[in-house]
Formats: structure tokens, C-alpha cells, sequence
């Protein structure tokens, strides 16, 4: 008995030693068995200098069907602004890190710039080295420094200017008080920081161009998905919201997005001063509405709304003008809730309380009104101040002494491919809505749209924010 105790004992050990023996020769040393990378180059987005970046990962893969050991990974340049960690380890550098045979690992990249003092973005780089079996491999990775203008829960208090020689990104809040004007030039871009919002108690003058419009946007700058930004994301900054006390603003050529709650326009009650002019802009993609009006005076002209959770235009009472504007919805994140377009207090509801705010006076001309969800709150309008001109509707219905010249139950055909996350509100070619506006709609604030182009040029204007120009639907430009 004894004897077999002995014997098992010394086969069990002479198997131990086997397997380890076997393990510690299942490396590959052969100098052809290298790594294999998920990218070729690490890139990351503009990076704001004294701010960190997301963090960017890189896959490493073994192809052999043995364990490899790498003897180190490091960076090239001993002083990069690039920090590495490998599978949860933080370091500036690593030696034999183990990848089993068919397996791989994660290696995290972060970038840290200090500020300068130029203006525009400068490369930064550095090669992330690996070595393996001898052989020595690199992964190019980059980025752009850009040096911003930081605005910490500033108050604005006098007149003030904000240039396009850098971009701005507001923490908290930017308020504008009562008495003092924000005039922002063309090509400003006014990025929010999370939560981050802009008041305005005073007087807000937006002003862009064709080819340089205002950018009022989130601060995250990298990719959701590859190729998809972090700006088709609603809710990452607050929004606009303009006060009681607040006239006379103005906004042309603003592509602002990505937010709670969009433009909200608290109640004035005074329809004899204008309270917002939106002219030639993209507002879209909002976690609410995009614009957000109560008992006060707006008028909007050439603009294209979309992609909100609630209603993408929401006008309650008030005196508004829309003209050769865009109301679609696309929205990514949720069911739409509210019609497109939902308009309230524009006909008395005899069981309710008298308010003593005038009901709505309101006209859409040369409009579109198309999307998920119901496209207007209101199907019948009779009684009301509220008339819709030569505007195609999602909806069935027919003419009659509130609708005039509509198109109903059409698709306006716009390039949007919501799957693809891509947001184009322009006409292809077989839109029912080229040709279709009404030429005598077309004012002065009208007669260019937001890419500066004539609607007039071909006779009568096409519906919506936008002048219809041939192209092919293959060749057609994916633009903003």
C-alpha cells in the first residue's frame, strides 16, 4: 500500500512538472510571430489644451497560436503629452505583458496638452512602440491642440463681442444681464460643457454668413461610433433661454444642436416688441423641443428645425411668422411624443378660464412640415388666426379658409437616412415640394437661404429652409 502511495505521489509530481514545463514552452520566440493592431493610427479629435482627453483604445492581437510576450511598450518620445494604460495598469511604460495564443488586450491612450499662445490647431505625435520577439513595432498616434477661450460662469454686465479667433467653451453658465448686448461674430464656434447654458436678460445678436455660420454646440468633440460624432447625441448642454425682460434678439446663420431643451422663450405677454428673429439657421436635435415660444413675438425666417423628443416647435398664443422654414423630425433616442408642430392658445376653449393673453396670431408660407409622430397638433384651424400657405403636410386633409395652397399627404424627399445618423434637409431631385412656394412669400429676409443661394433664380421657390439644386442622389454631398 504503501508503495502505490509512493508511486502515485511521484507520478502526480512528474505530471506537475510536465504541465509547467509544457507552459513555459508554450511561448512562441519565433521573430515572425508579431502583434497585430486595430488601427494603424490612434487619432484623436481636437483636444483642448490644459484639458484632458476621452480616452482612445487600441487593440493589440496575438494571430499565433502560442502565448507571446512583449518586452515593452513605451512611447517613443520620453516627454510625450500621450499617457498609456495597459489592461488596467497605469504607467508611462511596460515590459512583459503576456497575450495568450488567439487572445488580445486593451491599451488605453489619453492626451494632456498645455495651452499656448497661438490660435489654430497644431499637431501633436508621438509612436507607441511595441517590442516582440525582437522585432520592434509602432502605432502612430496624434492629435490636434487647440488653445480656448474659457468662460466659467461668467455674467456679462456691458456690450460684448465674442471673435472667431478661438473657439469658447462655457462651464456652468453664460448669462447676458439686463442692458447689455452679446454680439457673436461669424464663424464663432460657442461649445457648452456639460449642464452649461446661456441666459439671456439682455440682448443676444448672432450674426453669421453663408460658409461661416455660428457653432453653438456640446464640448465633447470625439466620436460616438466610428465616423459618427458625439454632436448627433441630444442633451449635452442646457440650451438657450431667452427672459422675461428680454427684446430684440437675433440669430442668422446659427447652427446650434445637441441640447435639453433648444431656444425656450419664457412669457413677455408684449407683442408689440420683437422678442427673437431666427433667420438662415439649423437648429435640431434637442431632448425636448427646439424652440420653445410663449406669448411672445417671433418670427423665423429660411430655418430648418429638427430632431426633437417633444414637439421640434412648440408656439403657445403669441404673434409668430414662419416663412421658408423646415419642421422635420428624425429624433434617434426615443418616441416622439408631441406633434412636430403644436401650437396652443389659438382658439378659445369655452370651458376653460379666459386668459388674458391674446390667442395666437400665426402663418407658415412656403413651409415644410414632415416627420415622425403627427406632423400639427391642429387639424382644424377654423376660427383661428392661424393660417398655413403653400406648405406640404404629412397629414391627409384638404384646403379651406385656413389652409391655402397646401400639399398634403407627400413626402418632401430629403436626403436624411436616420439609420445611417446622417441629417440632410435639403430636396432630392423628385420632391413635390421643388416649385411649389408661392413667389410673392419671398422677402428680403427670405431671398437667400442658408447656403446663400437665390430662391428666386429658377422662378418659383421650392418649399422649406432650403433652394433646391440638382444632383444626383449618388453624387449628392453629405453636408451639414
Amino acid at each position: 500500500m504503501n508503495d502505490a502511495r509512493i508511486f502515485l505521489l511521484s507520478l502526480i509530481v512528474s505530471l506537475g512538472l510536465m504541465a509547467t514545463s509544457c507552459i513555459s514552452d508554450d511561448f512562441t520566440t519565433s521573430s515572425s510571430d508579431v502583434l497585430a493592431f486595430s488601427t494603424d493610427t490612434l487619432s484623436f479629435d481636437t483636444v483642448f489644451t490644459d484639458l484632458g482627453t476621452p480616452t482612445a483604445r487600441l487593440l493589440v492581437y496575438n494571430r499565433a497560436k502560442k502565448s507571446i510576450n512583449i518586452s515593452s511598450i513605451r512611447f517613443k518620445n520620453p516627454d510625450t503629452r500621450f499617457q498609456l494604460n495597459v489592461d488596467g495598469m497605469s504607467g508611462e511604460a511596460f515590459s512583459d505583458i503576456e497575450i495568450r495564443g488567439k487572445d488580445s488586450i486593451y491599451v488605453f491612450v489619453e492626451c494632456f496638452i498645455p495651452p499656448t499662445q497661438g490660435n489654430e490647431p497644431y499637431l501633436v505625435e508621438d509612436q507607441l512602440q511595441f517590442v516582440t520577439n525582437g522585432v520592434l513595432q509602432e502605432v502612430q498616434v496624434e492629435a490636434y491642440g487647440q488653445n480656448v477661450t474659457r468662460l466659467r460662469g461668467e455674467t456679462l454686465t456691458t456690450d460684448t463681442r465674442l471673435t472667431a479667433d478661438r473657439p469658447y467653451v462655457v462651464f456652468d453658465s453664460l448669462v447676458v444681464a439686463q442692458g447689455a448686448t452679446l454680439r457673436i461674430d461669424p464663424g464663432v464656434k460657442l461649445l457648452f460643457h456639460d449642464k452649461a447654458k446661456l441666459t439671456v436678460h439682455g440682448r443676444i445678436e448672432a450674426i453669421g454668413e453663408p460658409g461661416r455660420m455660428i457653432d453653438m454646440r456640446g464640448d465633447r468633440l470625439d466620436n460616438v461610433l466610428p465616423d459618427v460624432g458625439y454632436d448627433i447625441l441630444a442633451g449635452q448642454w442646457t440650451g438657450i433661454r431667452i427672459s422675461p425682460e428680454s427684446f430684440d434678439n437675433r440669430l442668422e446663420y446659427v447652427d446650434m444642436r445637441s441640447t435639453v431643451s433648444g431656444i425656450s422663450i419664457d412669457s413677455c405677454g408684449n407683442l408689440d416688441r420683437s422678442k427673437l428673429l431666427i433667420r438662415n439657421s439649423w437648429l435640431h436635435n434637442s431632448q425636448s423641443t427646439v424652440l420653445d415660444s410663449r406669448h411672445a413675438l417671433v418670427d423665423a425666417y429660411g430655418v430648418c428645425f429638427s430632431e426633437a423628443a417633444e414637439a421640434v416647435v412648440r408656439l403657445t398664443g403669441g404673434v409668430h411668422d414662419f416663412v421658408q422654414c423646415t419642421i422635420a423630425n428624425n429624433y434617434l433616442f426615443s418616441a416622439v411624443s408631441e406633434p412636430n408642430l403644436s401650437l396652443y392658445h389659438c382658439k378659445a376653449d369655452i370651458d376653460a378660464p379666459v386668459s388674458a393673453a391674446p390667442l395666437m396670431r400665426a402663418s407658415f408660407e412656403n413651409c415644410i412640415v414632415y416627420g415622425m409622430g403627427a406632423d400639427i397638433n391642429e387639424g382644424d384651424l377654423t376660427g383661428t388666426q392661424v393660417f398655413m400657405r403653400n406648405v406640404l403636410l404629412k397629414s391627409e386633409g384638404k384646403n379651406d379658409d385656413n389652409f391655402i395652397d397646401c400639399i398634403w399627404g407627400e413626402d418632401p424627399m430629403f436626403y436624411t437616412v436616420r439609420s445611417d445618423y446622417y441629417f440632410n434637409y435639403r430636396l432630392k431631385p423628385d420632391s413635390p415640394a421643388i416649385g411649389a412656394g408661392n413667389p410673392s412669400y419671398v422677402g428680403d429676409e427670405t431671398l437667400y437661404d442658408m447656403d446663400g443661394l437665390n430662391r428666386l433664380s429658377d422662378g418659383a421657390p421650392a418649399l422649406g429652409a432650403y433652394v433646391f439644386v440638382p444632383q444626383p442622389e449618388e453624387t449628392a454631398v453629405r453636408r451639414r
